[in-house]
């Protein structure tokens, strides 16, 4: 029902009406008792019926049953005032019960009885509607009666009555009509709840019944700022600064938006979305109101297309230099859970999330009807795309649909027997690949058997699907070593990470990883008896007096780098080993002279008496030094095999210890480099290992600083590789395009299901444009992520400002005399600076309103020339149809000032160069 006024009129029939000719009582009694237009017909909803006051109709009743037209118990007037409160107001008493206070009768007998009899003067007639309450017809004697507020002014409500049928829209324009809301301006509905806080009424087409409306609840009716934001929205710390705003007066859309930390990914996509004209004008004019789809399951009941309109309205006002959207994040945190906290993210992702979440909350399709895919079966192509098309219209049909989807057409092959499915299937935006190279750049040390030179760090094009061996056949043709000669470890922490075999993926190793690649002796067995060298992982240890409270426990801590020594198999002895080793650390290891060795003596013949040699404790051996030539190749750092083998047999004895000062001692190690003797067997013959050895080199403070020289050890020197610069040559956006229609085999992991061989198959598959949006997304895939890898791929694409041609990707029958509708301007750019793990999110866009580029970089804005769009960071383009822009674009003789042409770019001074 209509909102009933708190003061209403007098009276609305006349005291004295027309009197129609009287039919007799006993007619009377039927026309009022009976038929389809007396009391005892059903309710309907809808209709009208009227209170009568009880004594009156029960004298009326006697009346008629008398059958005297002239008996003294004629009724007279019908006479209401026992129902009434007062007679200023006509409020009606409260807990009033039918069948004793009152009678209801529906319209047609109401004013018969009028016509008959009179109402008394001065009384409004009892109108109340029939209303369908959970499936059950009633009369509403008592409407809801509520107190309508402004927010501006609280203390002075105003009372207005409501139907439980009567939806919120009704509330909304009976409080704009009470308060004088000119129609321009926005406004919207608060009720307060029983706990004293406020809530939203944001579906105004549900009924006051769905709201959970009271009698007595107070409803604020707030109206939005100027500059586009709700006072209530507005923190008091801020209102001052609001003030300010509002005097402030820019050029509408020029507009920063402050980062809320790491939120730059969400400015830009908002940001380049913003500044897309249709759909912008769609919020500015309201237009969204009208559209917003509370029930959608797929959607967030309205909240993120009213977040996002609040921030278009604020950032197109004119009234902000920049704005917070603290809302907006916690919208889009609440409904994406991905977007929670202040990660860095991806723009393009949470432009496509933005996207799906506005069509679902804009979706004018309320019930979504079950659609069955077709495939093409032989169709034509016309007839197959534009089922598809109407298919999808039929269950999503928004804005977003009207402005940024288009339709794909898909072509599936089967390898084996040759079926060929057809389909069409919309999209939202183009993620087109980058021609990539096959080679990729990798830097590794290569550390030579010669332990007078220095490790060389080489800068190495191997194919980017390429093995361990291609890493080594690079390196050889920089190193002159052949490749066979060659071991490659991932060094990390002072220790091996990882040793590769050749026929190991190089997409195992990330750029990040510490590549070393040692050179070898190439030697391997032939036979049984031929000699063999055994491959030693070597770590380097330092003693560290560990906290402890009689200092009896020694910490041991990894440093420099790791070795990989391989040792003839007849010469596996910890005496020999510890020679080997002496000369292999030669460059940066003094040998301590004939004093230093004489110094050692006598506790040396101390510690023989008292202990016999074992892992762990100093190395002895022969007086004599191997030296240069007796440990020969064999003192390289790895071994003929291509990896540390297992069951290495140990040597046959175990040495006496030697009188002579020794540097450092040996023990074997598991891989971590932490002790672990359970890998060797020892017995009175000597020392045979179970597993692959790890062995440390064990030094004491004393002797290492005395002995080992650490700025050479770390020393290395660059080959002249390290200079070059794998130059990558731009790309147009044509070949991406060209990329991304070219047909592919699909991947094992993505198989298609072939429904004429019943079994899935990695079919060829080809994508080609049909039809296309009004406002084309072009993502440029610069992340590249595989199982082992992840990478952003830096090339500089070549788009155009302007004439964007797609008439020779559309397969379409094109319309000849339309050219413009496959042309396409620039209108926004999301760029990515940075790399993987970091990076930073700035936009490029163009004002629909002066045609002017600028540069919005958070909270930021700055006008740019159309020279300085292109860069290596483009990563979203967003293309305008040409059409389109014509179609925007200003009719002359408005009283709109006129609008330079699209995205031009006037002269400026004040030009930031960001490239």
């Amino acid at each position: 029902m209509a909102a009933v006024a708190a003061n209403p009129p007098a009276a609305t029939e006349d005291p004295e009406p027309q009197r129609e000719a009287v039919p007799g009582l006993e007619s009377q009694r039927r026309q009022i008792k009976n038929g389809e237009s007396g009391q005892e017909r059903p309710l309907r909803a809808g209709e009208s019926w009227f209170l009568v006051e009880q004594h009156w109709y029960i004298q009326w009743e006697v009346y008629v049953q008398g059958g005297d037209q002239d008996s003294s118990t004629f009724p007279g007037c019908i006479n209401n005032a026992k129902l009434f409160e007062d007679q200023v107001n006509w409020c009606l008493k409260k807990g009033l019960v039918e069948g004793e206070d009152y009678v209801l009768l529906p319209a047609a007998a109401w004013h018969c009885l009028v016509s008959w009899y009179g109402l008394e003067h001065g009384q409004p007639p009892i109108e109340r509607k029939v209303v369908e309450l959970r499936g059950i017809q009633k009369v509403e004697v008592y409407p809801v009666e509520l107190l309508l507020v402004q927010h501006s002014d609280m203390g002075t409500p105003h009372t207005a009555q409501f139907s439980q049928t009567d939806s919120i829209d009704l509330v909304l324009r009976t409080a704009r009509e009470q308060f004088l809301v000119s129609p321009q301006e926005e406004t919207r509905l608060w009720v307060k709840n029983a706990q004293g806080s406020f809530e939203r009424l944001c579906n105004t087409r549900v009924t006051v019944l769905d709201a959970a409306l009271k009698s007595g609840q107070l409803v604020v009716m707030e109206t939005r700022s100027k500059d586009g934001t709700w006072p209530s929205a507005q923190p008091h710390a801020v209102n001052r600064a609001s003030k300010e705003d509002e005097d402030f007066q820019g050029q509408p859309g020029i507009c920063g938006l402050t980062n809320l930390g790491n939120t730059c990914f969400m400015n830009s996509a908002l940001q380049c979305l913003s500044n897309v004209p249709q759909l912008t004008e769609y919020f500015l004019k309201n237009r969204y109101l009208e559209e917003l789809n509370f029930c959608n399951p797929l959607g967030m009941k309205g909240e993120i297309a009213e977040a996002y309109a609040d921030l278009v309205k604020q950032a197109w006002s004119g009234h902000h230099r920049s704005i917070v959207p603290q809302v907006f994040k916690t919208k889009v945190g609440h409904f994406a859970s991905q977007f929670l906290g202040y990660q860095q993210h991806d723009s393009q992702e949470l432009l496509s999330f933005l996207l799906d979440g506005l069509h679902e909350d804009l979706n004018r399709v309320k019930k979504k009807e079950y659609v069955e895919l077709c495939d093409a079966a032989g169709r034509p192509d016309q007839e197959v795309a534009q089922e598809a098309w109407q298919n999808h219209k039929r269950r999503n049909d928004s804005v977003i649909v009207d402005t940024f989807h288009g339709l794909f057409k898909s072509t599936l092959v089967c390898p084996d027997c040759g079926n060929v499915s057809v389909t069409f299937d919309p999209f939202c935006y183009l993620s087109v690949p980058l021609p990539v190279s096959h080679k990729r750049v990798m830097e590794v040390f290569f550390v030579s058997m010669d332990p007078r030179r220095k490790p060389e760090q080489h800068r190495l094009v191997v194919p980017k699907k390429g093995k361990i061996s291609d890493l080594c056949v690079a390196l050889a043709k920089h190193t002159g070593v052949s490749p066979e000669r060659m071991m490659v470890a991932d060094v990390f922490s002072h220790r091996f990470y990882k040793i590769y075999q050749l026929e190991e993926s190089l997409s195992s190793i990330l750029d990040r990883d510490d590549i070393f690649i040692y050179e070898v002796s190439g030697r391997s067995a032939i036979c049984e008896n031929s000699r063999e060298d055994v491959v030693l992982p070597i770590y380097l240890r330092e003693r560290t007096p560990a906290r402890d409270y009689n200092n009896s426990y020694y910490g041991l801590m990894l440093f420099g780098h790791p070795l990989l020594v391989s040792v003839p198999r007849d010469r596996l002895s910890w005496d020999s080993l510890y020679h080997i080793l002496l000369y292999r650390l030669s460059r940066y290891v003094t040998r301590p002279s004939s004093d230093d060795e004489d110094d050692g003596d006598e506790k040396a013949d101390m510690e023989d008496k008292d202990s016999i040699p074992k892992p762990g404790h100093m190395a002895g051996g022969s007086s004599q030094d191997p030296g240069p030539e007796q440990a020969g190749p064999s003192s390289g750092v790895a071994g003929g095999s291509r990896a540390p083998v297992d069951n290495s047999p140990g040597p046959s004895h175990w040495p006496q210890r030697a009188r002579r000062k020794h540097l450092f001692t040996l023990q074997t190690v598991n891989s971590n480099g932490t002790s672990d003797r359970s890998n060797f067997n020892e017995d009175t013959h000597g020392v045979s290992f179970s597993s692959q050895p790890y062995i440390a080199i064990d030094w004491e403070p004393e002797m290492k600083k005395r002995y080992y020289n650490e700025v050479e050890a770390e020393g290395y020197v660059k080959h002249d590789c390290v200079g070059y610069v794998l130059k990558k040559a731009p790309v147009r956006l044509q070949e991406c395009i060209e990329l991304f229609t070219t047909m592919e085999t699909l991947e094992k992991e993505n198989p298609w299901y072939c429904p004429s061989c019943k079994q899935h198959q990695l079919a060829t598959k080809k994508l080609d444009l049909w039809k296309l949006p009004e406002t084309l997304i072009i993502h440029l895939k610069r992340f590249s992520y595989t199982k082992f890898s992840r990478e952003k791929l830096d090339t500089l694409v070549e788009f155009p400002i302007r004439d964007l041609d797609f008439s020779e990707f559309v397969i379409k029958p094109q319309n000849e005399s339309a050219p413009e509708l496959y042309k396409y301007d620039l209108i926004a750019v999301s760029n990515h600076y940075g790399g993987l793990r970091d990076g930073h999110y700035t936009t490029f866009a163009c004002n629909k309103d002066s045609g002017q580029w600028h540069y919005f970089d958070d909270s930021s804005v700055s006008p740019v020339t159309e020279n300085q769009i292109e860069s290596k960071a483009a990563y979203v383009l967003f293309y305008q149809r040409q059409d389109v822009a014509r179609r925007l674009q200003p009719q002359p003789g408005l009283s709109d000032p006129p609008v330079p042409p699209a995205c031009s770019s006037p002269p400026n001074s004040e030009f930031m160069d960001v490239n």
